[in-house]
């Protein structure tokens, strides 16, 4: 899930930006959407990187990083999570979320915090499927196009 160190939630909006390089006054991300809208956010602005995120547990002394909890929830739940938020009581949505982390601490993480992280998998799953993908499978298939590449050009 080394993917998710490019994509950042800001507080303040709805959905997730690619970060694409630091400006003057900030970093200039672009939207994970269908527009592809890019703008540049202010260095005053509270970015957080999915990368850093974790997931509070039972056990005080630990976290589960957010790539693991997407990929438990790709494998439980395939492209997309159907449930509705809106009509959910706090319990439904601490239950939708013990299938995907039974020893998440309940005291500490909001039903709030569960709406966005499903959200995020959403919006990951249709517009970045790519961080699905195994990495081991990424490197392999980064290994071949690069060997592909090389003996095209000893051809040439």
């Amino acid at each position: 899930m080394e993917l998710l160190r490019d994509i950042a939630h800001i507080s303040g909006k709805s959905g997730l930006y690619k970060i694409l390089k630091p400006g003057r006054g900030g970093v200039i991300v672009e939207t994970l959407d269908e527009k592809k809208q890019k703008e540049m956010v202010s260095s005053n602005a509270r970015v957080s990187v999915l990368k850093d995120i974790s997931i509070y547990t039972e056990d005080q002394n630990k976290s589960t990083p957010l790539g693991d909890i997407l990929l438990k929830t790709r494998e439980l739940y395939g492209e997309k999570v159907e449930f509705d938020f809106k009509n959910a009581t706090n319990n439904r949505i601490f239950d939708l979320f013990a299938e995907i982390m039974p020893e998440f601490d309940r005291q500490k993480v909001y039903p709030s915090d569960i709406k966005k992280i499903i959200g995020w998998y959403n919006i990951l799953s249709q517009y970045m499927p790519e961080i699905f993908v195994p990495e081991a499978a990424t490197v392999e298939a980064a290994t071949v196009e690069t060997a592909k590449e090389e003996v095209v050009e000893a051809k040439a």
